[in-house]
């Protein structure tokens, strides 16, 4: 009998020591995070990987460009482990940089093929559709723009707005220059700078249109639904007009994440990146209130948005948006 429990207490701690350092591992595990998507999204991500894993995120905040532009400079001495951003263009940086690894097959089959880049060396995230927010009291039905380019007709000179220096607006401006090429694009930022009023940002350009200060603005479609879903002070007398018909206009902007070659931890960031991409990081869009769309596939969305299908935005490949000709074409507009 004495033999009998020596034996067997000696095989319980056998089996401990082996599962000691595993469990040691999970605990130390820690992961980088450089983040400029909304941080309240990300933080939702973060805790339940962490919950999931039990590996830990530090998380950095900041800007898409910002942020890209600073991978880059670090290069290869780079802390992150792992990038996320708003759109995609800050994405493409970091790629062209050389400054990503690739993805595993089994990450990038979680997300279709028009929300991530043919490169397979980062993946769509999340997504946002490009909208014209407009003042219901003042324009309706056939008074809308049918073309974002219509938007640089003298008709429409001062009635609109937009946030020109974010990211965002960017972004967009990136589609409709792939889409249309540099000539069309030049004329269009010409009229822009003719007709737009420039905001701070597009929760300030819905607040313009609230106010009755324009009659529309350009901006990403979550703005209203988050304010519509916290008092509506700054966005009830709006209303939300989907250019569709594969326009400029309906640019569906991707939210990329990726993970650096320089990690040190790429086993974990590459987790991270799956679990994100997989069903509990898609549910997060689908419960929570970021009012972002949910790529992963046969992922749902929120339920209050217009569904991704029915918005029938342009195909584009986000690798090849290109942020630094924009910001050139912007300045020589006068609108940086």
């Amino acid at each position: 009998m004495k033999r009998r429990q020596l034996l067997m207490a000696g095989a319980t701690l056998g089996a401990a020591s082996l599962a000691a350092p595993f469990v040691a591992r999970a605990a130390e595990t820690e992961i980088t995070l450089y983040n400029a998507q909304h941080a309240s999204l990300a933080k939702e991500w973060v805790d339940g990987f962490t919950r999931d894993t039990g590996i830990k995120v530090v998380t950095r905040n900041g800007g898409d460009t910002a942020m890209a532009n600073q991978i880059v400079q670090e290069g290869a001495s780079s802390p992150a482990d792992v990038f996320l951003t708003e759109n995609s263009p800050a994405m493409a940086r970091v790629e062209q940089a050389g400054l990503f690894a690739p993805l595993p097959q089994e990450t990038l089959r979680q997300v279709p093929p028009q929300f991530r880049p043919s490169t397979g060396h980062w993946i769509g995230i999340a997504a946002r559709s490009t909208v014209f927010a407009y003042d219901k009291r003042k324009l309706s039905g056939n008074q809308l723009p049918s073309s974002l380019l219509d938007l640089a007709k003298p008709e429409w000179k001062g009635r609109w707005a937009a946030s020109p220096a974010g990211a965002d607006f960017q972004a967009i401006v990136a589609a409709l220059l792939l889409m249309k090429g540099e000539a069309v694009t030049t004329d269009w930022l010409k009229g822009m700078k003719e007709n737009a009023t420039a905001y701070r940002g597009n929760s300030a350009a819905m607040k313009g249109v609230n106010a009755g200060e324009v009659q529309g603005a350009v901006i990403y479609h979550y703005y209203w639904f988050g304010d519509q879903a916290k008092t509506g002070e700054n966005s009830n007398n709006v209303a939300l007009h989907y250019f569709r018909h594969q326009d400029p206009g309906a640019f569906v902007s991707t939210s990329g994440g990726g993970v650096l070659a320089a990690s040190k931890h790429k086993k974990e960031a590459q987790e991270f990146i799956r679990w994100v991409t997989g069903k509990a990081g898609q549910d997060v869009l689908r419960t929570g209130d970021s009012f972002e769309y949910a790529v992963g596939v046969d992922a749902a969305s929120n339920p209050k948005l217009v569904p991704l299908a029915d918005l029938r935005a342009p195909a584009i490949d986000p690798s090849k948006l290109d942020s630094k000709r924009v910001t050139e074409l912007m300045m020589q507009a006068g609108l940086l």
